[in-house]
């Protein structure tokens, strides 16, 4: 049986006995054994074996009365359960690939946070900075570009600056395109030549 921890024992009991069904150990119309004795096989409670049992009840595979035991009711039905099974384990493990995605992405933004900070400190102890250095403007309550869109605001056009960044909160965005917003807090990481710098701050506070 498939040993795979994201499934609680039950359903993995469940599984192991569809497959059982399906591969031709028990046929259609035979009997299983009792609960006390599935429950000795698997080494697990009597409950867990009912909660398995009524998971192939549910789906039409197996019929369980008292006195009666349970009874093998379909063997195509056990295939469809096996494979609706595998449909929902592909579904949980491309949830854990996800996640983990974007925990690689989110350590990589971090690691490019960490290296932006260090570009510009030791860009500030340089006395011969240049054009690619960034430097970084707060965007305050009283900067009237508050809401708008760098793409609406025209901001190279304006100011000859290009905006490589923008901190918000814990996270920086990196290349923000034309969409991205311009939001109290903000911290603007911006390129250009050393007289940008002053163009940049004027237009912020341009009414």
């Amino acid at each position: 049986m498939d040993d795979n921890h994201s499934s609680p024992r039950y359903e993995k009991i469940a599984l192991d006995i569809a497959n059982a069904i399906y591969k031709g150990q028990y046929t259609e119309g035979e009997k299983l054994y009792g609960r006390s004795t599935l429950a000795g096989t698997y080494n697990v409670s009597p409950e867990t074996i009912r909660r398995a049992v009524k998971i192939l009840e549910d789906v039409g595979v197996v019929e369980s009365s008292k006195g009666s035991g349970i009874t093998i009711l379909s063997k195509e039905k056990a295939y469809k359960y096996i494979n609706r099974f595998k449909n929902i384990e592909s579904l949980a493990s491309f949830k854990i690939k996800l996640m983990e995605q974007i925990e690689k992405k989110h350590q990589l933004e971090k690691e490019i946070l960490t290296t932006i900070d260090r570009i510009v400190e030791r860009s500030s102890i340089l006395s011969n900075t240049t054009a690619l250095t960034p430097f970084e403007v707060e965007i305050t309550e009283n900067c009237k570009v508050i809401g708008k869109s760098i793409g609406k605001l025209s901001f190279w056009q304006n100011t000859g600056a290009t905006i490589v960044g923008i901190r918000r909160a814990d996270e920086t965005i990196l290349s923000p395109g034309p969409y991205a917003t311009i939001e109290v807090g903000d911290i603007l990481l911006i390129i250009g030549e050393d007289e940008v710098f002053d163009a940049v701050n004027n237009f912020l506070d341009e009414e």
